[in-house]
């Protein structure tokens, strides 16, 4: 399998070659030249490890050693269960797939506790280093953290936005005392800490000179992992490989749905999926009308890891949705840069988005603890607000007649404030996290500012 760049000015390189580098040294995001497909067949039945090595094996096929990474990875002593991905029958054609059995009570371990195997059985066959660089809204930090806390070779700078996520989510991260994890809370929001991320990957000679990766769903590792669990699902809610799933994502970054849509192109029968944002809509936006406008402004919300304006994977899918024409990407993102956005309402692109899939609505405050209610009530299941938002879109946009799995994103004690709101009490959290909040915390608060960053980076160094 090669890889080619949506900017199109990169040569085209092994899986192995992009796992180390994240971004394109021209700005963009690797993806494969081509989707393979996939024998449905062959693969119902199996073992989560197994199904993973499956799909996986076609993406990382320069990979050493993949099959016993991927059997040391989804295993039920890192999961709780070989099942890995339960999903669980709410009701007749409605299913909730649970994705937070991992360390760090979200769905980011599925894809980074993989990541951080890969990365380091990569470092140790080049004998080589690597400084992770993040930026996170609220899970993806700790994921990444808990899964390279202690890697030999490996160092991870994440930034988060100061004082935006959850108390639990914070905690998480700050609390690790490892010398390895480096934490810098940035004054901005999700989005400043993105774009910082990117300018510092865009200068080539600070990022080969400090071996500069990342661990952001920019990097493609994390996609191919996360495809996974939509076929794992597919398989569990149907019994014959002819029918048809929706599936409802709540959507920040659009990686996660964006997986699902790489599943589909492997041939998956994915009828629709649905795609749910809070009160910061762009994406909404993008698959109503075919404007997409980045915020001046994100709104701070009740759920958090949502409130993105700027989606880094959405670079990947107007890639495909522009016939792979990487000028035009060039040009759409030269003009996202200096106007804040663009328009496909009336090109012939916007009118491919039916045939790929994709529909989309909103959900906000008090319509995210309604449905925390209404879930709890109806069903007695605990659902994050996260998982809300994508339930709330996902019956709204439900066939009777069509299965519809909602993707859970963490577990509700992560935002125990927004439950307590909602039900007039806490969740239960796990035993050995009842003190989380009150443990010493290390990170540094820094501008918004990447020069000061790069400093910060090689004084640690």
């Amino acid at each position: 399998m090669r890889y080619v760049s949506t900017r199109g000015k990169a040569p085209a390189k092994s899986f192995c070659d992009i796992l180390l580098e994240g971004l394109a040294p021209d700005g963009g995001l690797y993806v494969p030249e081509a989707f393979p497909r996939v024998e449905l067949g062959a693969l119902r039945g199996l073992r989560y490890a197994d199904l993973a090595l499956g799909i996986l094996a076609h993406y990382m096929d320069d990979m050493p050693g993949l099959e016993r990474i991927v059997r040391a990875t989804y295993s039920a002593r890192v999961f709780g269960s070989e099942e890995i991905t339960p999903l669980k029958q709410l009701e007749r054609g409605l299913y909730l797939l649970e994705l937070s059995h991992g360390p760090t009570l979200a769905f980011k371990d599925i894809a980074l506790q993989l990541l951080g195997n890969l990365f380091e059985a990569v470092l140790q066959e080049k004998k080589q280093t690597l400084n992770i660089l993040g930026a996170t809204s609220g899970d993806t930090g700790s994921a990444a953290e808990y899964a390279m806390r202690g890697k030999k070779g490996i160092q991870v700078f994440m930034l988060s936005p100061h004082g935006r996520m959850s108390a639990f989510q914070r905690a998480q991260m700050f609390s690790l005392q490892d010398p390895n994890i480096h934490n810098f809370a940035v004054k901005g929001v999700f989005d400043d800490c993105q774009d910082l991320v990117k300018a510092l990957n865009a200068d080539a000679a600070f990022k080969a000179r400090n071996r500069i990766g990342s661990v952001n769903s920019i990097n493609w590792a994390r996609v191919a992992a996360q495809v996974v669990y939509y076929f794992k699902a597919y398989f569990a809610a149907t019994r014959a490989d002819s029918e048809a799933v929706d599936f409802a994502v709540p959507s920040g970054n659009f990686g996660n749905i964006y997986a699902g849509y790489v599943a589909r192109r492997m041939g998956l029968p994915i009828r629709r999926l649905i795609l749910a944002t809070n009160e910061n809509h762009v994406l909404d936006e993008f698959f109503r009308t075919g404007r997409y406008r980045v915020r001046r402004k994100v709104k701070e919300t009740s759920s958090p890891s949502m409130d993105i304006s700027k989606a880094s994977n959405f670079e990947r899918y107007v890639f495909d949705l522009v016939g792979r024409d990487a000028a035009r990407v060039r040009e759409l993102w030269r003009r996202l840069d200096d106007e804040g956005g663009f328009d496909l309402s009336r090109l012939p692109d916007y009118a491919r988005v039916r045939d790929t899939g994709f529909v989309s609505g909103r959900s906000h405050h008090e319509e995210r603890l309604a449905t925390i209610r209404a879930v709890h009530e109806r069903f007695g299941v605990l659902i994050d607000p996260h998982t809300a938002d994508g339930v709330k879109v996902g019956l709204e946009q439900r066939d009777p007649l069509v299965p519809l799995v909602c993707l859970e994103t963490a577990q509700p004690v992560k935002f125990a404030a927004t439950l307590r709101a909602a039900l007039g009490r806490d969740p239960q959290r796990p035993a050995e996290l009842a003190d989380l909040e009150s443990r010493p915390q290390r990170f540094d608060v820094i501008a918004n500012d990447a020069a000061a960053l790069k400093r910060r980076i090689e004084a640690a160094l």
